[in-house]
């Protein structure tokens, strides 16, 4: 109390409320780092820091501040410059009840980051779990687990280290146990070796990654502890305390005496407290060897303001000059040899482990669901978590910075497992080595992985998740991951990633389905709970613990693995109670009745602001087959954030007309309405991995139409229409898209056979779940390829869909001719399989020279060489064709298509 009196009156709490206070038992599982920030918050209100003097002899009053400048220097509020229904004028969406939902749905969000900032602060600690959460290695002797297990009264951790004893290592009394929120915690004290002694400080630290560190030069901890005394208090400021009442009975004694009154009557009438302060103020003028700081409070009335206490000068200049002492607790750390030295881990690297809970259900024993590598056990029946923690000279150090995508982004598919070409399933390692110079060689910028995430099922592909935070150990381990995503940004190459967060797996023993024996711990209980058809299990997005999980898992993705973004897979079975399986008609109300899930809408929009907020340079795209308003709006206009969403009816239009309409019968009419309808921020594809997995075949097995057609005996007749239509469909698909492109792995060279995973009704065959890359340099698919490479390498150097939207000119469905154009470019697409045009007519708005730059129908894409080399540059004439003041005469033979790029302008 002399080093720091003050009075003050309480102020009332502010209108624009901070973040509430985290209690005690949501502390427990907060980063350290957020602990020293709480406890500095919650520290001494005077700030002496914070305080300042007016430089003359003495304690100065400060003229109070004035109410507006306290409100300029406030925190500007999250809802400066938001509209919840911005995006609704910008498409010309003019219903009322849709503008209430997205009202409605923007308060609910509000509610939902109060609720989720309480107990975490902010999107960086509510992302952050991975950091406490699991298996982790404390600075000093020993490793720390944490799990949520809300419905569990028992957890402990059994494996190899403790022979499997559900004992040995458990949440126990002394050990935190667990709080009211769930989290159990566990403590597992690194074994001393036998003739060793326990240090004599408990909180020695150890710097695991360094063989020597300051630590171990010998100097003793007294005399450390000798020096930051010295150096950084002032004699007469260092006071021992024996007991937490010692303050407390010496200000008792001060103020009575040593035999103070004893009752009431004794006590008598107590004097005010500033008539106390100032009596014990005066006491402390006489006494000049204080060295003290002088701290004052005035006290006019006003209300207490932590910026109005005032000190004296000398006080203030040398708490300013002082810096903790940290240099000499650096100095106390020691290095990963001296732990070698005196410790045996309590987990060592590669052990197995699983959680044990005791429920009122019975006993169980789980996966941990932050495990970050998961193993099947020998027996194939269930699976073990593996610590992985590689020593110091074997973790995986990272070469190559992170790249970035300038202009459009081209995408390549994969899934490793298939990526091979011999019957198994390839590993990341394979990969590496034999993929990706091929995707990087092909031309494209962006690799996307589907099936990284540890699932039981290999024949779900991937997509029912069981550990969401383990890479899938059929393909390799964490680092051979990592090698994967570091050479790949070597090349240039961005990594992005499928993530399942729309559903899980049900299984109960791998998966987090009944993970604490409640069936309401990640999941809704009851029907909300299931897909209706895919017997899969829905997140409980409305609560902040799953919140935490799904925020956490991006998060660890990018920061782990340095992924560079997301596609959000299948977003209807999350947005809709139905999960996407209902007749959509186009309406409004159907993006807002009964059926649509707003929690599920409020963690897409607080995902994607985590994600751009941590990691500017994320790409995050939406899978929507809905195609609900505002994808890709900002999040402060009532959108949810995406940079990109993918039209899927592009590809199942496609499909329809090659299996259910003779060619001569196609509507160019309806095809471009499907691929410029809506062309903002669009990802295009020709065919994924759905239409080839999905029981279906692939485009160019069926336009081959029988799988007994090898290569040698296809006709010419055959390799034309083939090569021809296909590069057709990927042409105007490519150049019509939204500055986004995606390609599956092998529909570069029109791979003629389906991909079928191994399962019960192929008998567990491999023969489909390959890739054929000896095709590549073989017949049609060679010149598919050269098609698709050259595609890729003329977007490269002329950012073909990185130019605005496509401006249709021409659309004839009896020629079956269409033309349009983007930014200096004109594309002319016929697609009549039998009738060539010569001198067709073409608008063109701007008159000039335009030179050819790409033809299907080169002999080298597997075309007939129609066109001439002197026909490969032509000029405009001033006949009005199709509204345009220009036009080109231009030859088309039958099933080709041309780029045309203005290389020069002519003024008239």
């Amino acid at each position: 109390m002399a080093s720091c009196p003050f009075l003050f009156t309480p102020r009332s709490p502010p209108l624009i409320a901070t973040h509430r206070r985290p209690t005690l038992a949501s502390r427990a599982h907060l980063p350290v780092s957020s602990r020293s920030r709480l406890s500095r918050r919650e520290g001494c209100p005077c700030r002496c820091a914070s305080s300042s003097s007016s430089g003359r002899d003495g304690p100065q009053e400060r003229p109070p501040r004035s109410r507006q400048r306290k409100q300029r220097t406030q925190r500007p509020s999250r809802d400066d410059a938001i509209d919840p229904v911005g995006f609704l004028a910008k498409h010309g969406i003019s219903d009322r009840a849709f503008a209430q939902f997205l009202r409605d749905r923007y308060k609910a969000l509000k509610d939902r980051r109060w609720e989720l900032h309480s107990r975490l602060i902010d999107l960086k600690e509510a992302s952050s779990g991975f950091e406490l959460m699991g298996m982790h290695r404390h600075r000093q002797h020993r490793m720390d687990f944490m799990e949520w297990a809300p419905g569990a009264r028992y957890c402990s951790l059994v494996g190899d280290f403790n022979q499997w004893s559900i004992t040995e290592n458990c949440a126990r009394e002394g050990h935190l146990g667990h709080d009211d929120f769930g989290y159990w915690t566990i403590i597992l004290e690194d074994n001393l070796k036998e003739g060793q002694e326990p240090d004599e400080y408990y909180f020695q630290e150890y710097n695991y990654v360094d063989d020597y560190d300051k630590g171990d030069n010998g100097v003793d901890v007294e005399e450390l502890i000798r020096r930051m005394n010295e150096e950084y208090w002032e004699p007469g400021e260092v006071r021992s305390q024996k007991s937490r009442l010692e303050v407390v009975a010496k200000l008792y004694e001060q103020m009575f005496g040593p035999n103070g009154p004893q009752t009431d009557e004794e006590l008598g009438d107590i004097p005010d407290a500033e008539t106390r302060y100032n009596e014990w103020k005066a006491l402390q003028k006489d006494d000049s060897a204080s060295s003290l700081p002088c701290y004052d409070i005035i006290d006019n009335g006003q209300e207490f303001d932590i910026f109005n206490v005032v000190t004296d000068r000398v006080s203030f200049e040398k708490f300013q000059g002082k810096s903790p002492p940290l240099a000499y607790w650096v100095e106390m750390r020691k290095g990963r040899k001296a732990w070698m030295e005196k410790y045996v881990p309590a987990i060592s690297h590669k052990d197995k482990y699983r959680v044990y809970f005791n429920t009122p259900d019975g006993a169980l024993e789980r996966i941990p669901a932050w495990a970050t590598y998961v193993l099947p056990d020998a027996v194939g029946k269930q699976s073990y978590a593996v610590h992985w923690e590689p020593p110091p000279e074997e973790i995986y150090k990272w070469r190559f910075g992170r790249p970035k995508v300038k202009g459009s982004l081209r995408i390549y598919e994969c899934h490793v497992g298939i990526s091979g070409s011999e019957q198994k399933i390839s590993s990341f390692q394979e990969f590496t080595s034999n993929v990706l110079t091929h995707i990087k060689d092909a031309g494209y910028n962006a690799i996307q992985l589907i099936g990284i995430l540890e699932h039981k099922d290999y024949s779900s592909v991937g997509y029912k998740v069981t550990n969401y935070f383990a890479v899938s150990s059929r393909f390799g381990t964490p680092d051979d991951f990592k090698k994967l995503v570091d050479e790949a940004h070597g090349l240039g190459l961005v990594i992005l990633l499928d993530i399942v967060h729309s559903y899980a797996s049900s299984d109960e023993l791998v998966g987090l389905s009944l993970f604490d024996g409640s069936n309401d711990c990640y999941f809704h209980s009851g029907k909300r709970g299931h897909h209706k058809y895919w017997g899969t299990r829905i997140f409980k997005y409305d609560d902040v613990d799953v919140l935490h999980f799904l925020l956490s898992n991006l998060n660890w993705w990018v920061t782990e693995y340095r992924i560079d973004g997301f596609q959000f897979h299948s977003l209807p079975s999350m947005l809709y109670t139905h999960n996407g399986f209902s007749t959509f008609t186009g309406a409004m109300e159907e993006y807002y009745n009964q059926y649509v899930d707003k929690d599920a809408l409020i963690y897409l929009i607080i995902a994607n602001e985590m994600l751009h907020e941590l990691h500017p340079d994320i790409i995050t795209i939406a899978e929507d087959a809905t195609f609900y308003p505002g994808l890709c709006e900002p999040t402060t206009q009532g959108g949810l954030g995406f940079d990109y969403w993918v039209n899927l009816s592009v590809p199942e239009m496609w499909l329809w007309h090659l299996e259910n309409v003779s060619e001569h019968e196609w509507s160019m009419t309806k095809i471009m309405e499907v691929l410029v309808s809506i062309n903002s921020n669009m990802l295009s594809y020709v065919e994924n991995h759905n239409q080839s997995i999905s029981g279906r075949k692939s485009f160019a097995e069926i336009i081959l139409q029988k799988e007994k057609h090898s290569n040698s005996s296809v006709d010419d007749g055959l390799v034309f229409r083939t090569s021809s239509l296909l590069n057709l469909i990927k042409l105007i698909t490519f150049t019509t898209s939204g500055g986004a492109y995606l390609n599956f792995i092998g529909n570069e060279f029109a791979h003629p056979k389906r991909i079928e995973f191994p399962m019960s009704s192929n008998d567990y065959s491999f023969r489909l779940a390959n890739r054929q890359w000896e095709l590549l340099d073989k017949g049609i698919h060679k010149h598919i390829f050269n098609f698709d490479k050259d595609i890729m390498s003329l977007d490269e150097k002329e950012k073909l869909i990185s130019r605005g939207s496509p401006n249709v000119h021409h659309c004839d469905d009896t020629s079956m001719v269409i033309s349009f154009t983007r930014g200096p470019f004109l594309f002319v697409f016929n697609f009549n399989p039998d009738a060539s045009y010569q001198l067709y007519s073409v608008g063109v708005d701007e008159a000039g020279e335009y030179q050819l730059i790409l033809n299907t129908d080169e002999t080298k894409y597997g075309g007939r060489g129609v066109l001439k080399s002197n026909q490969y540059m032509t000029r405009t004439s001033d006949n009005r064709v199709g509204g345009c003041r220009n036009s080109l005469e231009l030859t088309l033979p039958s099933r080709s298509a041309q780029v045309y790029k203005l290389v020069r302008i002519l003024r008239i």
